[in-house]
């Protein structure tokens, strides 16, 4: 019976319910040790009637061990892994260990734990624990918090139960809070273990200490002693160990190797206690006191326990105790346990026991759990004589550590390496990673010189690492835009002066030299290399690593050279490959590409169906996009207002705090479309202006800032500005040449020309932009055209002209536009047709992008992978998704 806890109580048993009626849920359950966390995980799972119940729990000392929590919570099921779709079923199996194949992407594997959850809840609700979540290892950690973000409608219930500070991972789900028993309910927990009557003031001290933890009335309160100032956990830890210090050495020794052990294996434990010649008989005290229960599995009172044991034994007796688990694990089937215990039970440096402990790390990587690989090269390294090799294992553990999200540790692990007299080589890698570190935290100005100076010792060491370094340097100086400072001249500069391309040069070698030459000699003379750059990431083999890294600056490159058939090709295979390839940290970069070339179309429809799909990706993988961009121009192009500058408020604070210069291009860019799509012209000028500057180095598409500033500045009665403006426009699109370029440039001069003569530029504008896929661009071409005519009162050939554009918009969804085409025909004598809303509109986003994809052929499963959805929660979409369009059929969702 569990005391007290009624509010709590109630939130398992909704829980339950919710889960039982076929919904899911995920509770982070957070509060101090002995708070009562595992008791309320007890009350649940002992109410879960009519549920199948499985369990985990981290282990402090299993952390360094890859996947180790979700072996435990997976093990159950691994007979139902064939019913996964196969990208998943591969990546969790090589995570378990159970297959061989190249490192599974995290988020990947936390989509097939997902997909398996539900799976095993088709025959009946899941619910699954994880107490003591803040010790799980954190590969399994991430996994598991992608499951619990993605359930829906799976009848799965997982559960966490973690200190306060939570671990990253569960920051965002759903908490309970559990706070100290009431008064009433602390009394009557305190009468069951008080031996014989109290005086009433010892026994409201005792209430007052312990703040309503039940742990602290249940094991302090029999002999309270004097209030005490350290923090409770400090305290009960205090508590354990006096009372451990009563028993024999042979007692103490063999609940320290059940301390160390992880696996609460007895076998493994008497096993070891064997080799310490320790009797069986050595537990009964300790068993007598309730510290330790040993059955099926060995487990202590409370982790406190646990860790007290652990952590008051001397040095010297840890290491006799991490020794005994070592003989007592078997290498052949568990050679990262017995490694690590190995390593745990030397003093010094021991070489055979540091090149297993590499391996294991080489293991650990192999299965995709980068923050164990950490911490199995850091132990390999502290064990290792030689220095070099020493260093080479510490920079290894701060790659691995930066990979897994760590760059605070990475950072140290750097310094570590660098106080240790690294060689040339050795420092080019410190350097280079420090560089890396700082890109990753901010993409600001800092990161461009730190990777200017690292490429710049690897020129004589690795030339092409040294150019791929250099155009790390160049991409970091475009992030940083204005606000760099100079920064992307002297990266260009420094990239000319390296080592050059090969012969023949990599798709990224002429994106290097097309780059550095565009900063330093100009846009026209860059033009050349920089096409066919695009053409070699376009239409180039989808291999090596440079495939998927460097294709978001060939699309941002294919706008740069105004090759708009390129840009959704490119875009389009960086999300297939991303897909594929399990690369599902850089997928919102993909998508976010593709979703602002579908706009420019005027595609909207697809846009919106791709930023469902974003915003699962960034949620799932609590990751962003470089830039939001895709979302503003959706919002802009939609003229949503309100939306709009909300996000883009929010984007230009976020890009200011890490000097990222060309976010802030983006967000005027999208305020200035917004603004001339509803007539607000001097906002729009505003808005443009506030951000011009020259080169737009990431600008989608290049310049685009400079032909919405014309547009603006001209209708709001700003000439000199437009101007100036158009001259530096028309300068790239004339050397660019292409029918996008140059139709926009001949809308752009159109607006600022006097006269008749501005009529052919009009023309010409609507000729050559038709010739495009930019379906909105060709529209608005139409809209100023047939508002020029109207000014100078053509009025009929004003009305043929806005009624082109006004369909266009409406039809596209691009209502601010639409209105403005709307408001011009009204002011040329004729009323616009009103648009019936379609029939669609009664589903959700999620639903709407669901049966999008349904059409288009794609299976649950198929599905289910693009939008991180089980595939359970798309067949649930779907039903109600028939029901609201009133249809029985896949093949009916095309009508």
């Amino acid at each position: 019976m569990l005391l007290g806890r009624r509010p709590e109580r109630a939130v398992c048993d909704e829980l339950l319910d919710a889960v039982r009626a076929g919904e899911s849920r995920a509770l982070v359950v957070r509060g101090e040790p002995g708070i009562g966390k595992s008791a309320l995980l007890d009350h649940l799972t002992m109410r879960a009637s009519g549920c199948r119940v499985v369990a985990a729990g981290g282990v402090q000392s299993e952390m360094e061990l890859a996947f180790a929590g979700l072996h435990q919570l997976c093990a159950p099921f691994m007979d139902r892994l064939g019913g996964l779709p196969e990208p998943q079923r591969a990546a969790l199996e090589i995570a378990l260990g159970s297959r061989e194949g190249p490192p599974p992407d995290r988020f990947r594997v936390g989509l097939a734990v997902l997909s398996l959850l539900a799976e095993v809840a088709t025959e009946e609700p899941l619910v699954a624990v994880v107490d003591d979540a803040l010790w799980v290892d954190r590969a399994s950690l991430q996994a598991l918090a992608f499951a619990a973000r993605r359930l829906r409608a799976e009848s799965v219930a997982l559960v966490f139960a973690t200190r306060d500070p939570e671990p990253a991972e569960l920051v965002g789900l759903p908490t309970l809070d559990i706070a100290g028993l009431a008064d009433e309910d602390a009394r009557a927990l305190l009468s069951t273990v008080l031996l014989g009557p109290v005086d009433e003031p010892v026994r409201e001290r005792i209430i007052a200490e312990a703040r309503g933890n039940p742990l602290a009335l249940l094991e302090l309160a029999p002999a309270p002693g004097t209030p005490g100032e350290a923090p409770l956990p400090a305290r009960m830890e205090e508590h354990y160990r006096r009372r451990l210090a009563a028993f024999g050495t042979s007692t103490r020794l063999l609940v320290l190797v059940a301390a160390a052990d992880p696996t609460g294996n007895p076998v493994l434990l008497w096993r070891a206690a064997e080799r310490l010649r320790i009797p069986a008989s050595a537990v009964a005290p300790a068993a007598a006191a309730g510290l330790i229960e040993i059955g099926p599995q060995v487990r202590f009172r409370h982790p406190l326990v646990r860790s007290a044991i652990y952590a008051a034994a001397p040095d010297a007796q840890r290491r006799q105790a991490h020794a005994a688990l070592a003989e007592a694990t078997d290498r052949e089937l568990d050679p990262d346990r017995h490694a690590w215990h190995s390593g745990q039970a030397v003093e010094g440096p021991d070489d055979e026991i540091a090149d297993r402990l590499e391996r294991s790390a080489g293991q650990a990587m192999a299965r995709g759990g980068l923050a164990a690989a950490a911490s199995f090269l850091l132990r390999s390294a502290e064990l290792t004589g030689d220095p070099a090799r020493r260093t080479r294992r510490t920079l290894l553990a701060a790659k691995c550590s930066l990979e897994a999200g760590s760059p605070d540790r990475a950072l140290a692990l750097i310094a570590l390496a660098e106080a240790g007299g690294p060689d040339k080589v050795q420092r080019a890698e410190a350097g280079l990673l420090r560089a890396r570190v700082a890109f990753i935290r901010n993409r600001d100005a800092a990161a461009s010189p730190l990777l200017r100076a690292a490429a710049a010792d690897l020129e004589a060491l690795d030339p092409e690492l040294a150019r791929t370094t250099y155009l790390e340097a160049i991409s970091a100086a475009m992030f940083a835009g204005a606000l760099g400072e100079g920064q992307l001249r002297e990266a260009a500069l420094a990239a000319r002066a390296g080592p050059p391309a090969p012969d023949p040069p990599r798709a990224a070698d002429l994106l290097l030299d097309g780059l550095a030459m565009r900063f330093t000699d100009g846009y026209p003379a860059a033009l050349p290399v920089l096409r066919r750059a695009v053409v070699a990431f376009r239409d180039g083999p989808a291999v090596g690593p440079d495939a998927v890294r460097w294709l978001w600056l060939a699309c941002v490159t294919s706008t740069q050279v105004w090759d708009f058939p390129s840009w959704p090709r490119l875009a389009g295979k960086f999300v297939r490959l991303a897909r594929e390839n399990g690369a599902l940290s850089t997928l919102p970069a993909a998508l976010n590409s593709r979703m602002a070339a579908d706009v420019l179309t005027g595609d909207l429809g697809a846009a919106a169906g791709l930023l469902d799909q974003l915003r699962a990706a960034t949620d799932a993988t609590t990751a962003r996009p470089f830039l939001p961009l895709g979302e503003l121009m959706l919002g802009a192009w939609r003229g949503e207002t309100a939306e709009t500058e909300a996000l883009a408020e929010a984007t230009a604070a976020d890009v200011r705090r890490r000097g990222e210069g060309a976010g802030l291009v983006a967000v005027a860019w999208a305020l200035a479309v917004l603004h001339n799509g509803r007539g607000e012209y001097p906002a729009a000028a505003d808005a443009a202006a506030s951000e011009d500057h020259e080169p737009p180095v990431l600008g989608f598409p290049p310049w685009g800032i400079l032909a919405e500033l014309v547009e603006g500045a001209t209708r709001a009665g700003r000439p000199e500005e437009a101007a100036a403006a158009f001259d530096r426009l028309a300068a790239a699109t004339a050397a660019a040449g292409t029918e996008w370029a140059l139709g926009i440039e001949e809308r752009s001069r159109a607006l600022i020309t006097e006269g008749p003569a501005a009529e052919e530029h009009y023309r010409a504008a609507i000729d050559l932009l038709a010739a495009t896929p930019l379906r909105g661009e060709e529209a608005r071409a139409h809209l100023v055209y047939g508002e020029w005519l109207r000014r100078v009162g053509r009025r009929a050939d004003a009305r043929e002209q806005l009624r082109v554009a006004h369909a266009e918009f409406a039809d596209r969804g691009m209502e601010g536009f639409a209105e403005r085409a709307e408001r011009e025909l009204a002011t040329a004598g004729e009323t616009a047709h009103k648009r019936a809303a379609p029939p669609t509109g009664r589903l959700t986003a999620q639903e709407a992008q669901i049966a999008r994809l349904a059409r288009e052929g794609l299976s649950n499963p198929e599905i289910g992978e693009r939008l991180f959805l089980s595939p359970r929660t798309v067949e649930w979409h779907l039903s109600k998704i028939f029901a609201k369009l009133r249809i029985t059929s896949r093949r009916e969702l095309r009508r």
